[in-house]
């Protein structure tokens, strides 16, 4: 992180005292998830022609973006655009599930808060693809703890089973706290699990999860677990939320 931080310091340097680092260089600064690893640094230098400059530097794109000053700031002493205004910038860019994941991490850490939602919209007024940013935007939750989370909830959501609520505290009869279900549908007792491979793999997560689940289970929830190839297909998630919503019912 440092190497790759002090790589970012230079690019953004190399074009002057007024350049700022922007877009998914600026996410990746604020550490915000959701966007695929990108090797390039995004930069925007001061000028009105919304168009990409040549570089000398292979590892720079270069864009002219007007960021009023309010909407610039530092991270680790390298000039970056706000976390709400580096949030507008993608959402206008981005697909719904990479916008949205975006934006849940950005609540998430705290690095955008409810109030500052009011301000991205502002800044989405009259530029190209405004009106799908929005809808993103409206879909925000700040409860999802990684982008998978915000997938699985958007695939239910679409496929008529939105959740009920997330980080759902599931507990024994006597009150006692087990765990807190990622996504919960309430009536039907019915917990959702994002599984995410760098952090549910390896063997000791395994063995967590599997102690985990059983407590949960013991508790009169049925448990769900889904891996980030299981949001490549729409119907599959909300297919099996709503079987074992019937299920449920039935009995």
């Amino acid at each position: 992180m440092a190497t790759r931080r002090a790589r970012i310091r230079a690019v953004v340097a190399s074009f002057g005292p007024e350049a700022t680092a922007v877009l998914g260089t600026a996410a990746e600064l604020h550490g915000l998830a959701g966007l695929r690893t990108d090797p390039k640094v995004h930069v925007s230098v001061p000028g009105a022609v919304a168009r990409p400059l040549r570089s000398s530097d292979p590892a720079a794109v270069v864009h002219q973006l007007l960021i009023p000053p309010a909407q610039l700031g530092t991270v680790a002493g390298i000039p970056t655009t706000t976390a709400p205004r580096t949030a507008a910038d993608l959402l206008l860019r981005l697909d719904r599930f990479a916008a949205v994941s975006v934006l849940d991490s950005a609540l998430n850490r705290g690095s955008v808060d409810e109030t500052d939602l009011t301000g991205v919209r502002a800044m989405l007024a009259r530029r190209r693809g405004a009106v799908d940013a929005r809808r993103y935007l409206a879909e925000a939750d700040g409860r999802a703890e990684s982008p998978l989370e915000t997938r699985v909830r958007l695939r239910c959501a679409d496929g008529g089973v939105p959740p009920d609520e997330l980080q759902h505290p599931v507990r024994d009869e006597d009150g006692y706290l087990l765990a807190l279900g990622d996504l919960a549908w309430l009536r039907e007792r019915i917990i959702g699990e994002a599984d995410g491979a760098e952090v549910h793999s390896t063997p000791d997560a395994l063995y967590r999860d599997r102690r985990r689940q059983n407590r949960i289970a013991n508790a009169g929830w049925r448990v769900f677990r889904f891996t980030w190839a299981d949001t490549q297909d729409p119907d599959y998630i909300p297919s099996i939320i709503r079987a074992a919503h019937r299920r449920r019912r039935t009995r």
